[in-house]
């Protein structure tokens, strides 16, 4: 039997139904890649102001105290109506942490921040050499009291607060030897910490006054 003229052999159909079927793919996927790349720059809508241009130098009105070393501005991150800032190379002890009892002098520094500032407008500064997040999305800033002294370094100097040494900062070594000072002046927590209270990066690392 004599083929007609122009008629697809089977393999032939199903060669051209699977190019048929990749054009498909390769065109939803470039649709796809648009269309995202157009929201990020703003297409859709706003597109997101850099961390640095939006916040470094400039003032906001902290609107909530979560603990010692993290607070509540009233300005607007992405789906959230606050933007939530960790300060920069100071740790202040747990005192509200979930299912954690509020650890040594938590207390005390929590409540020292509030009387510095909360309801009050603070200026932050950013880290110029290194990321502006910390893995939880909390800003990460420097913050200046309306009296222009920093926030993060007044807790190191007087004992509300560790010298952070896990993440480098251009004044570390300057938040080091204010803790030095506080640490021998026994201030704040200093004055009864013990090495069970101490966070694991000093624990056996830092020679406690002797009571």
């Amino acid at each position: 039997m004599v083929k007609q003229a122009g008629k697809l052999s089977r393999r032939q159909r199903r060669v051209r139904y699977a190019l048929r079927n990749a054009v498909v793919v390769c065109c939803v996927a470039a649709a796809v890649a648009l269309l995202v790349l157009a929201d990020r720059v703003g297409v859709f809508g706003r597109a997101p102001t850099p961390d640095r241009q939006k916040y470094d130098g400039k003032s906001f009105l902290v609107v909530k105290v979560v603990d010692g070393d993290t607070l509540d501005l009233n300005v607007p991150d992405g789906r959230f109506g606050h933007t939530r800032v960790r300060l920069w190379g100071v740790d202040t002890p747990e005192s509200v942490k979930l299912n954690v009892p509020p650890q040594h002098f938590g207390r005390e520094a929590t409540e020292f921040t509030k009387a510095q500032t909360l309801d009050k407008t603070v200026r932050l500064e950013l880290e110029p050499y290194q990321r502006t997040r910390d893995d939880y999305g909390r800003l990460l800033a420097f913050v200046y009291l309306p009296d222009g002294r920093m926030l993060n370094g007044v807790l190191v100097e007087e004992g509300y607060g560790y010298a952070d040494p896990r993440f480098p900062h251009h004044l570390q070594s300057d938040f080091r030897r204010l803790q030095t000072q506080a640490r021998r002046s026994q201030r704040g927590l200093w004055k009864d910490v013990t090495s069970d209270d101490l966070p694991y990066y000093h624990r056996d690392k830092l020679k406690l006054p002797v009571k």
